[in-house]
């Protein structure tokens, strides 16, 4: 999938809606079944769920149709070692869960053409839209999630929490790149939180689960409060 750039064109259109934390070949076809426009598969992570091995991501992702974006989600820190998982799991797109410490997003473009890019950013004050702003011109995409990356153990999503959308919002308008919303998004607050936020794209995880496996019910109902095909 590759993100729309004009502001304009993004406006009219209904937000895509990533379903994250995918756990099996099933999960995967029961959310392309409700129209869902990308797939989260998540790697290794400090904290919190939905975590698969890179075998079985690999194995997914290989059957994801290609109008579905499949999402790596990786908590790697190292431009290097996030080239060696991507070419193993052979995701069409990269979501840096955390922020680069060792080589740069030119590094990851140079050596994975045609794979996009898509930044977290965990929004917790104003200093998040000076972060978001800072890396949008090097990524395809943002994604404003609710993680911590201050505690002792991070948390780098999947925390249901929501965050302050008044902030999520001046970084849509701001930046020159699409931006996902992610955090906390339920069926019961996520019409609320498209015409408060007005993002590109949407993701959801646990909200659209119950015991930790993907809900139909709800995901049919989320499809529908987002704007998409029930």
């Amino acid at each position: 999938m590759r993100f729309a750039r004009i502001a304009d064109r993004i406006g009219r259109m209904k937000p895509r809606v990533k379903i994250c934390c995918i756990g099996s070949r099933a999960e995967a076809e029961l959310a392309i079944r409700h129209g869902a426009d990308a797939l989260g598969l998540v790697s290794e992570m400090p904290s919190g769920p939905g975590v698969i091995t890179d075998e079985l991501a690999r194995e997914i992702a290989a059957r994801v149709p290609p109008a579905v974006a499949s999402f790596l989600l990786t908590s790697r820190q190292d431009a290097g070692r996030i080239i060696e998982q991507q070419r193993y799991v052979r995701a069409n797109t990269i979501q840096i869960v955390d922020r680069l410490t060792h080589g740069t997003y030119q590094d990851l473009r140079d050596a994975l053409p045609g794979i996009a890019l898509v930044q977290v950013v965990h929004v917790r004050d104003d200093d998040s839209l000076a972060e978001a702003l800072s890396v949008a011109s090097e990524v395809d995409a943002l994604l404003l999630d609710s993680g911590n990356q201050r505690l002792a153990v991070k948390e780098l999503g999947g925390t249901g929490r929501t965050h302050d959308w008044t902030i999520s919002r001046r970084i849509v308008e701001q930046s020159a790149q699409p931006v996902f919303l992610a955090g906390g998004l339920t069926p019961e607050n996520v019409r609320r939180a498209v015409e408060e936020v007005r993002p590109f794209g949407l993701d959801v995880c646990g909200g659209v689960r119950t015991g930790g496996a993907l809900d139909e019910r709800k995901l049919a109902a989320f499809m529908e409060g987002a704007g998409g095909r029930a």
